[in-house]
């Protein structure tokens, strides 16, 4: 039976991958600071739980699931607790902080950045994408045999650099979180929310889905997105720069120019997506959950 300690394992994604293994057979130990949430998790999930570090010794795999902030300072306190047999993960959403802090931080032990890019409401595995960041080829090997592992129970994996994981979260989620924060702030500025309720077509109540799943969450962990996603800023300048572009065509009635740009763009999208053609219909069915 495999020992797997999970740091911060109250949080929602550290619950949710405590209940996953101890499924799986795993002995599970959740380690934290909070002994109200270490008493909770315990008595719900049926795992043992502690404030003390040290105890990850007895353990085979640590798994750190922590905000992105408080990140290196777990490392630091962490360290001296490490050992060579440890397999060491992280589930952070941003890689390139993260895994320079567990290279510095556990010498010797095996690492590997892990970025499950799906939320605590997910059943299983089956279905969802997994991002794996190795660096050299001892990680590489550790990440073939966990990308067997998940594959093994329906994921979809993905095997890639840090720099280049943070890239492609600058756009799955960093700007996809930006469009539908910045969309709150206008529709607010803009007082019709409650007469908006009477009045919104099935393209607006998709977008006010959007809005809301994200102004649901923890502000404190999406400013940390924002802010550690190197290349953010970079992308989210150049959807800013569009979005005065498109602006200025509808405000000076550059129709034909508005068509072209348009049809250009449905042209490069169906190419990159064979199932382009079922997108309107999947809006419905979005907007239909939403009201159920």
């Amino acid at each position: 039976m495999k020992k797997t300690a999970i740091i911060g394992g109250y949080g929602k994604m550290g619950a949710w991958f405590a209940r996953l293994l101890k499924k799986e057979g795993h002995q599970v130990t959740v380690i934290g600071r909070d002994k109200d949430k270490l008493a909770a998790v315990a008595t719900e999930l049926g795992v043992a739980a502690t404030d003390r570090l040290s105890s990850i010794s007895d353990a085979d795999i640590v798994i750190i699931s922590v905000p992105v902030d408080n990140f290196e300072t777990v490392c630091r306190d962490l360290a001296p607790f490490v050992q060579p047999h440890h397999k060491i993960f992280d589930l952070t959403s941003v890689k390139v902080m993260p895994v320079a802090a567990m290279h510095r931080h556990f010498k010797g032990a095996q690492i590997l950045g892990i970025h499950p890019v799906f939320g605590p409401g997910a059943e299983s595995l089956k279905g969802q994408n997994v991002i794996l960041t190795p660096t050299d080829d001892a990680e590489a090997a550790l990440a073939a045999r966990v990308s067997e592992w998940l594959t093994a129970r329906g994921s979809r994996v993905r095997i890639t650099s840090p720099e280049e994981h943070d890239r492609l979260m600058s756009i799955s989620l960093g700007l996809a979180h930006f469009i539908a924060i910045v969309t709150a702030d206008a529709l607010v500025s803009l007082d019709k929310l409650t007469e908006m309720s009477g009045a919104g077509g099935i393209t607006y109540k998709a977008l006010l889905t959007l809005v809301e799943s994200v102004l649901s969450e923890d502000p404190s962990l999406y400013a940390s997105l924002q802010l550690n996603l190197p290349s953010l800023p970079e992308t989210e300048a150049l959807f800013s720069d569009r979005a005065r572009d498109w602006a200025e065509m509808v405000k000076e009635g550059r129709r034909e120019e508005f068509v072209s740009r348009m049809s250009a763009l449905k042209s490069k999208l169906e190419a990159a997506n064979p199932d382009f053609g079922a997108s309107y219909q999947k809006l419905y069915h979005l907007a239909n959950r939403r009201q159920e």
